[in-house]
């Protein structure tokens, strides 16, 4: 087919009452559909979600994958998996996006954590541990982690790796020793700002678990929004690479400006300390995030993302147009003081625009 199909049915005929009763058992505990079974009801499975979700654990190298309504809701679910059986410890490394750190630091799903730098995540563990949570690249500021050694120290733990910044293009967590990737898929993966959902990949069996809680609490992609989000997977190579080279280009610019402290981008070389960027390595190239902080601080960082014209003032990344926001007051505002960025640093999600036009703009916001 050129064109994949929606199947928007919310409902589907069963057979007898006993092939039906065996279909929703399947589903319902975690399988995909059996051969025979009747897709039951589109809260337990759906052939366009199911499309998407083979298609991203292509992408990562992974056995299956699980999709949600949003990248939240992919995270509550996994954390509930994957802590259902006691194991409710959660070791995390900090920097991560806001949301999932507030829903860490709260127990709101009666996990505890310890928050770990990277070389104590060893000795963190216990024996109640049932996840490690990780980022890299880290929002807001870019900071990057050595998946290999991660995946090393937490030993028979399962590693769960936020890969939403860098892509199935640019890094391959899997490959690395983790054995869960997590996307916001409203990012990158869709690239147009218009679908919000979530998805994660992992082994079958893990995948199995995810299914149970995803079908009882109901988080599940819409029909409509995976379709979406499939549509937007072949162009995702082009897009990242190309707003990376723009990212790159800004990136250099910007670390010369008189108002600007620091600039974070993996292409810088102090922001890629252990040297994982680069062909062959963990990761192939350093994305198109980025983020600078002011000489001035919050009010400098405040008053740039007012005056900007050609950039978005908005949440939210990975789409084909310029957003900035400010970390600390937005999608960090709920992190605890420790842990929340500077106050006077703004994260740039670079689209595809002109780099120029971009660094025009900057400018005259900076100025």
């Amino acid at each position: 087919m050129h064109a994949p199909p929606i199947d928007l049915s919310t409902t589907n005929p069963l057979g007898d009452v006993e092939a039906g009763g065996a279909a929703y058992e399947h589903l319902a505990g975690g399988d995909p559909p059996h051969p025979g079974d009747s897709n039951v009801y589109a809260r337990l499975w759906n052939p366009t979600v199911a499309r998407f979700e083979a298609a991203v654990a292509e992408l990562e190298g992974g056995a299956a994958g699980v999709a949600f309504a949003s990248g939240m809701a992919a995270m509550s679910a996994t954390l509930l998996a994957m802590t259902a059986d006691g194991r409710n410890h959660v070791v995390a490394v900090r920097p991560l996006y806001g949301g999932t750190d507030h829903l860490l630091a709260t127990g709101l799903l009666g996990t505890t954590i310890t928050y770990a730098d990277p070389d104590a995540i060893g000795a963190a563990i216990t024996p109640q541990t049932g996840l490690v949570v990780v980022e890299t690249p880290a929002n807001p500021t870019l900071e990057l982690l050595d998946l290999r050694a991660v995946a090393a120290a937490a030993g028979e733990v399962p590693v769960l790796v936020d890969n939403t910044f860098a892509t199935p293009v640019l890094q391959r967590p899997l490959a690395l020793g983790a054995r869960i990737v997590l996307h916001s898929a409203t990012k990158f993966l869709g690239g147009h700002g218009d679908a919000l959902g979530g998805v994660v990949v992992t082994d079958e069996a893990t995948a199995g678990r995810i299914r149970p809680v995803r079908a009882i609490t109901g988080g599940v992609l819409s029909p409509f929004t995976a379709y979406l989000l499939h549509r937007g997977l072949p162009t995702m190579p082009i897009r990242v690479r190309a707003q990376q080279e723009s990212a790159r280009i800004i990136a250099g610019q910007l670390a010369g400006h008189p108002a600007i402290r620091r600039v974070f981008h993996p292409s810088l070389e102090e922001c890629d300390p252990l040297g994982l960027v680069g062909p062959g390595r963990q990761m192939a190239g350093p994305g198109s995030l980025l983020a600078f902080e002011l000489v001035d601080g919050y009010e400098a960082a405040a008053a740039v993302a007012k005056r900007v014209r050609l950039i978005t003032h908005a949440v939210s990344l990975g789409g084909v147009d310029s957003l900035i926001q400010h970390p600390a007051g937005l999608t960090h505002r709920p992190v605890a003081a420790e842990a929340k960025p500077n106050a006077g640093v703004l994260r740039l999600s670079v689209g595809l625009e002109s780099p120029g036009d971009l660094l025009a703009d900057l400018d005259q916001a900076l100025a």
